[in-house]
């Protein structure tokens, strides 16, 4: 049996002002520094044979403090590539790939701007349908089915063959990214996505047998 586990980056300078991120790369807040250290505390004990993540700052520094006090020992090493690879990871490190095809959604125009004054401008409705809608586009960017798409390509092509071979892994990403990955996993339909929250704090794990996935909880 293999252990899947996906966790959300913590609250980000950009989500404590309410502005649209996406693709700007902004670092965590003091709360999600707090959000990551909680998360740490509930990983502990935890033992992973790989991890992937995004390539947003804010993920990496939530992947640094969630992995910062494993009992085991162990501590992450970024694996960047060509002539970044220095070695091949010791017993002791956890190999750490990382893809921006688990990239936030990018929210093209709508980036840098604040939620609420969207929402006065645009209407309540027409923001929500950018923020969660499975097809429908903010200006510029993505909808769902666009993250969804470069997101389960990834999933399948180098986190399920890790998961096949019974290793554990953490991926650490994003708001819509992991609700693209759980969206499969859990074979919702696109008004249940709509519906799907992915905290800050507390994590969704799985247990991956035989070419399939259950026991899933939220840590």
């Amino acid at each position: 049996m293999a252990r899947l586990v996906l966790l959300r980056h913590g609250r980000s300078t950009w989500n404590v002002k309410n502005l649209f991120t996406g693709w700007v790369d902004v670092p965590l807040a003091r709360e999600g520094v707090k959000d990551a250290l909680n998360v740490a505390k509930k990983l502990k004990d935890y033992s992973f044979d790989i991890v992937f993540t995004s390539q947003l700052i804010r993920a990496h520094e939530t992947l640094l403090h969630a992995c910062s006090g494993f009992s085991n020992g162990k501590t992450v090493v970024f694996e960047h590539g060509g002539k970044w690879e220095a070695h091949a990871p010791r017993d002791d490190e956890i190999p750490v790939h990382l893809s921006e095809a688990i990239n936030e959604r990018f929210y093209g125009k709508l980036q840098g701007l604040n939620k609420k004054e969207m929402k006065e401008k645009y209407g309540e409705e027409q923001v929500h349908l950018w923020r969660r809608s499975f097809t429908v586009r903010p200006p510029g960017g993505e909808n769902l089915a666009d993250t969804a798409k470069r997101t389960l390509k990834f999933f399948q092509s180098r986190i399920l063959p890790r998961l096949k071979k019974g290793e554990n892994v953490l991926v650490v990403a994003h708001g819509n990214s992991l609700r693209s990955i759980v969206m499969e996993l859990d074979g919702l339909n696109e008004e249940q996505v709509q519906a799907l929250e992915i905290p800050f704090d507390r994590f969704i794990e799985y247990e991956y047998a035989k070419g399939a996935f259950s026991n899933k909880r939220i840590i």
